[in-house]
């Protein structure tokens, strides 16, 4: 007897299903608590190396990709430490917490600046939803949150 998964959906159910983006972030902690950074060359704001999950990833190979790509250093991940959601966007975020294994190049094709960042000087530097990405990589568990792209929301 052939049994249906109750995760089987008909391309019906699916076609009607919301639809989200993914992504990942790593929040890369130093040996001295240091946090990298990237200023963006599109848009010239400070955040976390991260990007859009490809379909044929896992979580971790997402991460590891996004960090190389936009700072040039391996990384080891360590922990889940948030997910967040752009409630205006449709992007769920899995942010992570790694650990360098290799140096940062100082620039890249997609971060103008690549520097580590004393996490006191990141509300400065971030905007609050980022800010709280990079806070919320040193509390001992996960975090949930939500926000409009830029505020987080209650």
């Amino acid at each position: 007897m052939n049994q249906r998964s109750p995760f089987d959906y008909s391309s019906e159910v699916l076609a009607s299903l919301p639809r989200h983006s993914v992504s990942v972030a790593g929040i890369v902690v130093n040996s001295q608590g240091q946090v990298l950074a990237i200023r963006r060359r599109d848009n010239g704001h400070w955040q976390p190396p991260g990007g859009v999950l490809e379909t044929h990833e896992t979580f971790e190979q997402g991460v590891r990709r996004e960090v190389v790509e936009e700072t040039g250093a391996q990384v080891e991940v360590e922990r889940l430490t948030g997910l967040y959601k752009n409630v205006k966007a449709g992007i769920v975020a899995a942010v992570f917490r790694c650990r360098p294994l290799t140096e940062p190049a100082t620039e890249t094709t997609e971060a103008a600046e690549v520097a580590w960042v004393e996490p006191a000087d990141v509300e400065h530097l971030m905007a609050p939803t980022f800010t709280a990405r990079v806070l919320d990589a040193f509390e001992p568990v996960p975090q949930v949150r939500a926000h409009d792209g830029t505020h987080l929301l209650d």
